[in-house]
């Protein structure tokens, strides 16, 4: 995975200059390796909201035309230029969706008080970028796929001056992705989002093991417990129409 120097948590001693690499995109590529992206730059000048629109131009752009053969996931994509992207890029291309960029937008995040559980890298972005992914993902495309992203951080590490970047959707992403589809008249696109086209793309036998998704009312915890700390989950204390039996 590339990672940009200073993008996510624990990132510090990323890649400095995706540029400069070129030299192990070319053997992935001949080794078939996939490249999975976390397409933000980092510059202290660029705007935190445009990291993943400048990311494309400056590198994605370039490493897709020079290295066609080379299978490459736009790891938790977040603007309507990383859905495009995607969506006109060949076939060797594809994205995961996480459960927030899915559901939210940034009002989620700033409107009526700052809301730390939903802060996460990379950060949630105006609603016509959530509409663009929410289309590719109820449209059924196949290079769109589940990719929970989820990051579990003690609540005190996220209710803090400066704190930790990530949404712990784990426990509740299938109900969430579910109810969406669910909302949309797309029920049927589940299957493939959840199971088969991650699968495909990274030219894996799909699983024969199975879980059951059941239409109950399911309140999300308020906190879960892990080793002993305190974590507040995504939708923390919502109620989703959608369980796990």
């Amino acid at each position: 995975k590339l990672y940009p120097a200073g993008a996510t948590t624990n990132s510090a001693s990323g890649v400095t200059d995706p540029g400069k690499i070129t030299h192990l995109y070319e053997a992935m590529e001949k080794h078939d390796v996939p490249l999975l992206v976390h397409g933000e730059v980092t510059d202290a000048e660029i705007d935190i909201f445009d990291r993943e629109k400048v990311f494309i131009d400056r590198y994605l752009n370039t490493i897709r035309s020079q290295f066609p053969a080379l299978r490459i996931v736009f790891e938790h994509v977040t603007t309507s230029e990383g859905v495009n992207f995607v969506r006109e890029a060949n076939a060797l291309t594809a994205a995961t969706v996480t459960p927030q960029h899915l559901l939210m937008n940034r009002n989620d995040l700033l409107v009526g008080g700052v809301r730390p559980h939903n802060y996460c890298l990379p950060i949630l972005k105006r609603r016509q970028h959530q509409d663009a992914i929410q289309k590719a993902v109820i449209d059924g495309h196949s290079r769109f796929f589940l990719g929970t992203d989820s990051a579990p951080h003690a609540r005190n590490k996220k209710e803090a001056a400066c704190g930790c970047a990530g949404c712990y959707s784990a426990r509740a992403a299938l109900p969430l992705y579910a109810t969406f589809l669910e909302q949309h008249n797309a029920l049927d696109k589940l299957e493939g989002f959840a199971s088969h086209f991650g699968a495909d793309f990274y030219r894996l036998p799909r699983h024969t093991d199975t879980v059951t998704l059941q239409r109950k009312p399911w309140e999300v915890p308020t906190i879960i417990d892990a080793a002993g700390e305190p974590v507040v989950p995504f939708f923390a204390g919502e109620q989703l129409p959608w369980s796990l039996g």
